[in-house]
């Protein structure tokens, strides 16, 4: 009998810890809120699909999309890969400054994307709390290059580190605004219209939600949104109070809700698959050593 495939990540490394963490339903938000902040961006997110009235869609697509690569078999994962790459090559949109048409699949927004959303959820996991080091940061970031080659990017082009990625954000800094479409993302996430039944759970659950992705972007973006960015300090403290709350729903709850990926991968190669924060503890122990970690 064939050894059972790990997939393009495998069980040792952080994405599989990281990727499986409830907090990452709040990072996701947050990248939409970000990557809305790239005009040529978000403009082919408006012309090429119904973000109005299917937000809640695109959001599942992409957490399909990130559970498929992390935990799915390495033939899967890249299959998908190459239906995003082949939908990305038939779609255009048009340049809202210059009126000019482009591909959604050129580089430079490809990598805009997979930055905010790698950003995203490095932030949000880090502020509430997930135990990475910094020297897991970065392998964190290094191992989402293999991501990034599965929607078209050369991986050598792509941040392999904490500190790259910074530099990447400030390069970009200047191309960012807060446009109408921008502005459409931001009114939608913040109320998004649900069928009558579901309003007081739109106002329990999903404006608490928002909010603090909201509010755990960086301090340009709530510049650019034209909204006071709260105190950093306080979006920690209530990042971690939400971290620790979900985190206390049982794991064997939390695997059954869609795209349930870490289930069928635990079933494929057995319970030490499972994904837990504490090996990476113990990885941290047993690898990084004292100071190893600080740049």
């Amino acid at each position: 009998m064939s050894e059972a495939d790990p997939g393009l990540f495998g069980p040792r490394s952080v994405t599989w810890q990281m990727h499986a963490d409830p907090m990452m339903w709040v990072a996701g938000v947050r990248a939409l809120y970000l990557q809305a902040l790239h005009p040529r961006a978000v403009r082919g997110v408006m012309e090429n699909s119904d973000f109005r009235k299917d937000a809640w869609g695109r959001l599942m697509r992409t957490a399909d999309f990130v559970g498929t690569v992390t935990y799915a078999r390495t033939r899967d994962a890249e299959r998908y890969g190459a239906r995003v790459r082949k939908i990305h090559r038939l779609l255009k949109a048009t340049d809202p400054r210059t009126g000019a048409t482009y591909g959604i699949d050129e580089p430079a927004l490809l990598l805009w994307v997979h930055c905010a959303e790698a950003d995203s959820y490095l932030q949000v996991q880090r502020r509430s709390g997930f135990p990475l080091t910094d020297a897991q940061a970065d392998r964190y970031v290094d191992e989402q290059r293999e991501a990034a080659r599965l929607v078209g990017l050369e991986p050598s082009g792509v941040p392999a580190t904490t500190a790259a990625l910074e530099a990447y954000f400030a390069r970009v800094r200047p191309e960012l605004a807060a446009g109408p479409d921008a502005r459409d993302v931001d009114d939608f996430l913040r109320e998004p219209p649900v069928p009558f039944p579901l309003i007081p759970a739109r106002a329990l659950l999903w404006r608490r939600v928002a909010a603090l992705a909201y509010d755990a972007l960086p301090a340009y973006a709530h510049e650019l949104y034209g909204r006071p960015a709260p105190p950093p300090a306080a979006v920690d403290r209530r990042l971690r109070a939400a971290g620790t709350a979900l985190r206390r729903i049982p794991a064997r709850l939390r695997r059954r809700l869609p795209p349930g990926h870490v289930a069928e991968a635990m079933a494929r190669l057995g319970p030490g698959s499972r994904p837990s924060p504490y090996k990476l503890r113990r990885q941290a122990a047993i690898l990084d050593g004292p100071g190893r970690a600080q740049r």
